[in-house]
C-alpha cells in the first residue's frame, strides 16, 4: 500500500503524483453517484430549455397570425424561426395550409383583405379589377363569388387552389393605365383605381351586366370616388367613351 511519506519522498512538491488506473478508479467511485447526478440534472435542464424556446416560438408565431391572418413562410425567417415550426403545428392542428408557402389559424372565417393578400403573393402581376375592386372601393352591393383579376394579355390563369379566380386578360393601357398600390400587413395590393374600375365595367359590360356598371358610375359621383374628367379620361382609353357619353351626360 502506497503511503503519503511514500509519496512525498519520491515526488518534488512542484510535481503531482501519477497513479495506476486502478488507483483513480478507487479513488473517484465515492464520487461517481454525484456525477451521474450532475449530468442527469444537465440533460433535464436542457430538455426543460427546448421545450421552454419551442413553445416561446409557438406563441410568436400563433400570435403573429391572429394580428395579420396570413401567415408567411418568409416571415418565420425574419422572426429567426426555423420553418419547420410550420409542419409541426400544421401536423398538430394549430394551423391549416391555406395555401402554398401561406398559414392561417383553423376555423376562423377568411375576410376579404386575407383573401386580397392571398392573390397579391401568389400573382405579383395581377391587378383587382371590376367585381372585386368595386367592393374594394365601396361602389357595389354585389359580393362576388370569385377574385377579379386582371393581367397581360396572354397570360394563362392562375392556379391557386383558393381562393377562386376569374382572369380578365388587358392589353396595352387598359392593363398599365389607373393602378394604385395599397399596402396591408407588408403586402402590396394592386387595385385599378375608382374611375378606371367604373370605365372597365362598361367595357365589360356583357360579363357582370350593365345594370352592375349604371350602379357604379351613380355611386362613384354621389360618393366623390371619381370625377368626371378621370372618367372621361379612362373611357377614351378603353374606348368606350361613345357608350358611356349618355350616361355621363344624364349625372351632369
Amino acid at each position: 500500500m502506497i503511503s503519503a511519506g511514500t509519496i512525498t519522498q519520491a515526488y518534488p512538491k512542484h510535481a503531482l503524483p501519477v497513479f495506476p488506473s486502478r488507483t483513480y478508479m478507487m479513488l473517484a467511485r465515492p464520487y461517481v453517484p454525484l456525477i451521474r447526478h450532475i449530468f442527469a440534472n444537465d440533460e433535464e435542464k436542457e430538455h426543460t430549455f427546448d421545450a421552454m424556446r419551442e413553445n416561446t416560438n409557438t406563441h410568436r408565431l400563433i400570435d403573429l397570425v391572429r394580428q395579420k391572418g396570413i401567415l408567411r413562410s418568409s416571415d418565420l425567417d425574419e422572426m429567426g424561426i426555423p420553418r419547420t415550426y410550420l409542419a409541426r403545428l400544421s401536423a398538430t392542428g394549430q394551423l391549416v395550409r391555406a395555401e402554398r408557402g401561406l398559414y392561417r389559424l383553423p376555423d376562423t372565417p377568411t375576410s376579404e383583405g386575407e383573401t386580397l393578400e392571398t392573390v397579391a403573393i401568389k400573382v405579383p402581376q395581377a391587378v383587382f379589377c371590376l367585381l372585386t375592386a368595386l367592393q374594394f372601393h365601396e361602389l357595389t352591393t354585389q359580393l362576388p363569388r370569385q377574385v377579379w383579376i386582371g393581367m397581360p394579355r396572354g397570360s394563362h390563369t392562375p392556379k391557386i387552389s383558393y381562393p377562386p379566380i376569374k382572369m380578365i386578360q388587358f392589353s396595352g393601357d387598359n392593363y398599365t393605365e389607373g393602378i394604385e398600390i395599397f399596402e396591408r400587413d407588408n403586402v402590396k395590393l394592386r387595385v385599378y383605381s375608382a374611375a378606371k374600375t367604373v370605365v372597365d365595367c362598361f367595357k365589360h359590360r356583357n360579363k357582370i351586366g350593365l345594370d352592375v356598371a349604371l350602379e357604379a358610375l351613380k355611386e362613384s359621383r354621389s360618393k366623390k370616388k371619381a370625377s368626371s374628367d378621370d372618367i372621361w379620361r379612362y373611357a377614351k382609353i378603353c374606348r368606350v367613351a361613345n357608350v358611356m357619353r349618355p350616361y355621363l351626360e344624364s349625372l351632369e
